[in-house]
């Protein structure tokens, strides 16, 4: 019977353990805001997966958690991998707005000012792909209580959403 709790035991623990792992996706809202007229950013990581990607990029003293330093350089690594153009390929420069740890998520925050025109939205989200080629990252946007999503895995880079005609 104690070989059978213990058999039990360690594959309870092992598969604890196996959920430890790294994720490899994040979720991105690009949220447009009419209150504000501004294109709103928010990207949600695994501090677990963050964890590993700033020791992977910046060394093995990177402390998401420990460091203010490491979040920020974390931060504006992501700023440099995520883009935005409009249908005319014009890109939408995003002014970074901050960084937070918030339970097991670390967020980072942007935004832009939203064109009056706009119909189309493509979007570049490299963040973490550049690390491991099975990352994910999910981005959804919200405008006008509709969302579209794009998704970036494997080879593709870029992703084009058409936005339905802006009320008037």
């Amino acid at each position: 019977m104690r070989w059978r709790l213990l058999i039990a035991g360690t594959l309870l623990l092992a598969s604890l353990t196996a959920g430890a792992h790294q994720q490899k996706e994040s979720i991105t809202r690009v949220l447009f805001n009419p209150r504000t007229g501004n294109i709103e950013v928010m990207h949600r990581f695994l501090v677990h997966d963050a964890e590993h990607a700033v020791k992977a990029i910046f060394g093995p003293d990177a402390d998401i958690l420990g460091s203010e330093t490491s979040r920020r350089r974390f931060a504006e690594y992501v700023h440099e991998r995520f883009q935005m153009r409009d249908q005319d390929g014009v890109s939408l420069p995003l002014t970074p707005v901050g960084y937070e740890i918030e339970g097991r998520f670390l967020w980072v925050y942007a935004e832009a000012p939203a064109p009056d025109d706009l119909t189309a939205l493509t979007l570049v989200h490299d963040a973490l792909r550049d690390l491991w080629p099975d990352q994910v990252n999910l981005v959804n946007v919200d405008r006008d209580g509709k969302t579209m999503s794009a998704l970036f895995a494997g080879a593709g880079r870029e992703v084009e959403i058409q936005l339905h005609p802006v009320p008037e």
